[in-house]
């Protein structure tokens, strides 16, 4: 599905991530957790060759070099991020851009069909229709663009999914529906999950696979759904003591 290899990541003369390894299995869900300022949200925006970095390093996504791909084509073949605060598009409604996007992923239907699909992934989500021809994300709460996201979502079909702090200004209810309406999504495609988190309050509903913990521009300790639990209780200062401390054995 998805290999990293040696990735070093620059913004400016700054080192954010260096040689930088990870490779996500289908259907696998990959939790990255670190402090702020580790480099989490870099390494989604190094995926999808933001041009704010510079990359040394492979990308490979369904056994396709994507290193020096553009943004747009990544997402084309099926790479879908779903940031900490989404982008407002004034004059550009929901439906449109969906339309626009579905074709560009070579998804051919007539009006019919598309408006057949559009009221699929309403009852789907549970979105309100009124989103639908509301402009992307404008005027809306935090919490009302990430669920917004989930058209995106539902109607581009990727097979992998990028979550970069979903918690991030989502009251409990709200997390728990995006959550599920993800899940929701993943057992019916069998996608990947790579999720960005500094705590585990999204992690406790869509559980991972596996946890990697990330500080020093490289990922330091791995394990599985516990790992997160005793960051939660002990800190991101207990993961990097223990490891120093196995280091100097």
């Amino acid at each position: 599905m998805l290999k990293i290899k040696d990735l070093t990541v620059k913004a400016g003369d700054k080192v954010i991530l260096e040689n930088f390894n990870l490779n996500v299995k289908n259907g696998e869900i990959v939790a990255i957790m670190g402090k702020n300022g580790s480099g989490k949200s870099t390494l989604c925006k190094a995926l999808l060759n933001h041009p704010d970095y510079k990359k040394e390093g492979t990308i490979i996504f369904n056994e396709e070099d994507i290193t020096d791909s553009k943004t747009e084509d990544i997402a084309k073949k099926g790479i879908y991020y779903l940031m900490q605060n989404p982008t407002e598009i004034e004059g550009v409604t929901n439906a449109s851009y969906i339309k626009e996007a579905r074709k560009a992923r070579g998804i051919k239907e007539d009006v019919f069909t598309f408006n057949k699909e559009l009221n699929k992934i309403i009852e789907e989500t549970g979105i309100d229709k009124k989103y639908i021809h509301h402009n992307i994300n404008e005027r809306l709460s935090g919490g009302e663009k990430k669920k917004n996201e989930l058209l995106g979502l539902y109607a581009l079909n990727p097979s992998l999914i990028l979550l970069d702090e979903l918690d991030s200004g989502l009251d409990i209810d709200s997390l728990k529906n995006i959550s599920q309406a993800i899940l929701k999504y993943k057992e019916k495609t069998n996608a990947s999950i790579i999720i960005i988190t500094h705590h585990d309050s999204i992690l406790s509903y869509i559980k991972p696979d596996i946890v990697h913990v990330i500080w020093d521009k490289n990922i330091k300790l791995s394990g599985d759904y516990t790992l997160a639990e005793k960051i939660e209780k002990q800190g991101f200062s207990w993961t990097i003591n223990m490891t120093r401390s196995d280091n100097n054995e």
